[in-house]
């Protein structure tokens, strides 16, 4: 079992929307950047939404893209334990300060999540946060190319849908 800690959250005071993952995978930890496996879909599916031509060759230019759309990064999970990168196998797992978040950024009012464990997760630790009616709560299919049944043209349809302001 590996130890995993989440990333500091990417988000600015014009965030409207907040991305939620589960924890980062092997690749992304390595790297230290969200969706680094060169087979995770986030990024091309994002880029496609937000109607950029290409992926940004950095990842801080990739950040910048979200902040630029209102749109925030972060993950359910601040710690646990895993060996490999399949959700399935997370244990121990430790929640991100979301009360602290959604008091430092109350102009977040949708929150996404990229796949079930990040709303499972989400959910496990903060039942009372989903009871807010000023904010809405959408799980979506995940993007990880373990995901395979969700082919790209339906989890676009899905993730834009769930984007639109």
């Amino acid at each position: 079992m590996n130890e995993c800690h989440s990333f500091p959250a990417s988000i600015d005071a014009n965030c409207r929307i907040l991305i939620l993952g589960s924890m980062p995978g092997e690749a992304s930890l390595q790297q230290q950047q969200y969706y680094a496996h060169p087979q995770n879909r986030f990024w091309p599916m994002i880029c496609n939404i937000l109607n950029s031509s290409t992926v940004p060759s950095s990842y801080e230019n990739r950040l910048k893209l979200l902040l630029d759309h209102n749109i925030g990064l972060w993950d359910s999970l601040a710690f646990c334990e895993r060996s490999g990168s399949l959700d399935s196998a997370i244990k121990k797992e430790q929640p991100n300060d979301f009360p602290a978040l959604f008091k430092n950024y109350p102009q977040i009012k949708k929150i996404c999540f990229n796949g079930g464990k990040a709303f499972q997760s989400f959910k496990k630790h903060h039942k009372d946060l989903l009871q807010d009616t000023k904010k809405e709560f959408i799980a979506l299919p995940s993007t990880s190319p373990a995901n395979a049944r969700w082919q790209m043209p339906k989890l676009l349809d899905a993730w834009k849908a769930a984007l639109q302001p």
